[in-house]
């Protein structure tokens, strides 16, 4: 057994800082008039700042006579090194006392001389504590984050903030002098809080910005003018909804730059809106300018990707080959949620009988597992089997769309069941019912094949019910 007593052993180093006598190195800080020696000591700097003992051990190459070393700081201010160099020999910070923009400064000091664990200490500190003053101060922390490439705490925090409120950065901030990897990371997010098509013009205008001697009319443009745009915005040409555009925006904002996009790419593009019925290629982005919240309110379901795959299957995709769910997605209209209302079978049908196009998801106990069902008839009380040509099963394991089953009906005749004691009934396949009676909990909830056309769940049999909703889907 060992024990540590950092505390003494933190004071001392502290004590050896301010002792005058067994220094090797001096330290220049900052310009005139501000310059300040600071006396330290050679092996302490090369063990605790990667940054130092690189160029130390340059100066020792240099340095036959073991005479006294000196090197220069000039970007770190005396106040900063200071508190930097205390950090250093005794592992100690305090930020109580200090202004935000002088702790701001010992960041940039900090990721200079690559003290990666104060680093991460104050990006932490940052935006745990001082995120609305990062808002009032948003071109500073944009640009000081972005110069460097271990700053990715706070480029993530100005990327989420842009991306919910673009409107103050683009009023703010000279939206064209973004450097590029910062304009990546921003259109390329889902939750971008901009129409599509001021995305589109943004980023137009950031690539003129880099090409001043372009004009902005591409109708005066030669081909070398647009590879050279094509060019410039190449990183960002994919990551645009394209097919999230009216026809009428199409039209008037993207067929006149139609030479930067790939041939095919546009004939898809031209194509989906001359034939809605056109296939839509499988890597076609949905569209970014809706949050989940603004489509379903569910406590089970926080993946967006489900949403859309959901969606896509009752408009029948594989099938159709159409591009309406891009442009007008469904609305989930919450009827019933078990943990709010109650898990009788006669609450399920106060709420949800006569109600046609529903979709139930499950909430299996203990996982991330979500099972569920479409029904686009509506629920009853009277006993027996519904037919119904368009109705599935599926399952989500893990709360990902990437892992998803979704079984349609192989038997019309037995799609969905109906009874007072009886819950969502999909097929005998999913089943949730009470065998007591409507006014007690659900006590019987089991899945397997049946009716349809494959098993969802390589565990067949009983599972315990979490938490269920029941949702009325619209245009």
């Amino acid at each position: 057994m060992s024990t540590q007593f950092l505390s003494n052993l933190s004071k001392n180093y502290i004590e050896l800082l301010d002792d005058d006598e067994y220094y090797d190195i001096t330290i220049e800080v900052c310009e005139d008039p501000n310059v300040k020696i600071f006396r330290a000591h050679m092996s302490i700097l090369c063990y605790r700042s990667p940054y130092l003992r690189r160029i130390l051990a340059s100066n020792k190459n240099r340095n036959k006579e073991n005479i006294l070393s000196h090197i220069k700081l000039s970007k770190i201010s005396p106040e900063v090194f200071q508190i930097i160099l205390k950090y250093i020999y005794g592992g100690t910070l305090s930020l109580n006392e200090q202004d935000t923009l002088v702790i701001l400064k010992i960041l940039i000091a900090a990721e200079e001389l690559l003290l990666q664990e104060l680093v991460d200490y104050l990006q932490k500190y940052f935006v745990e504590n001082k995120s609305e003053w990062m808002e009032q101060h948003f071109e500073l922390i944009h640009r000081t984050s972005f110069q460097s490439n271990s700053l990715l705490e706070l480029q993530q925090f100005c990327t989420k903030f842009m991306a919910n409120s673009p409107e103050k950065i683009f009023k703010s901030l000279d939206f064209t002098s973004l450097p590029e990897k910062s304009l990546v990371q921003l259109i390329k997010r889902d939750d971008l809080q901009m129409e599509e098509v001021d995305v589109w013009e943004h980023v137009l205008k950031w690539g003129l910005a880099q090409n001043p001697t372009l004009l902005p009319d591409p109708n005066t443009w030669s081909d070398d003018d647009f590879k050279k745009m094509e060019n410039t915005l190449q990183h960002c040409l994919s990551l645009i909804r394209f097919f999230s555009l009216s026809s009428k925006e199409f039209l008037e904002k993207v067929r006149p730059y139609k030479s930067l996009l790939k041939r095919q790419f546009y004939e898809d593009l031209l194509n989906s809106h001359l034939d809605p019925n056109s296939k839509p290629n499988d890597n076609i982005l949905p569209p970014r300018n809706i949050r989940i919240e603004s489509i379903i309110d569910s406590k089970i379901v926080n993946n967006l990707n489900i949403i859309v795959t959901i969606s896509r299957w009752i408009d029948k995709l594989d099938a159709r080959n159409n591009f309406a769910y891009l442009k007008e997605p469904y609305k989930f209209q919450l009827l019933l949620r078990g943990s709010r209302d109650g898990f009788t079978p006669k609450i399920f049908h106060e709420l949800c009988d006569g109600k046609y196009n529903t979709i139930t998801f499950i909430k299996v106990k203990g996982t991330e597992e979500i099972l569920g069902g479409y029904n686009p008839l509506k629920w009853e009380s009277s006993d027996g089997y519904g037919k119904a040509n368009d109705s599935f099963i599926f399952s989500f394991k893990n709360n990902i769309a990437k892992d998803a089953i979704i079984s349609n009906i192989e038997n019309p005749e037995y799609a969905l069941y109906n009874g007072s004691n009886i819950g969502p009934y999909f097929g005998s396949d999913l089943i949730i019912y009470s065998t007591h009676d409507e006014f007690k909990d659900y006590n019987k909830r089991y899945c397997r094949k049946r009716y349809n056309e494959k098993k969802i769940r390589d565990a067949e049999g009983i599972f315990s019910l979490e938490d269920y909703e029941v949702f009325q889907i619209t245009k």
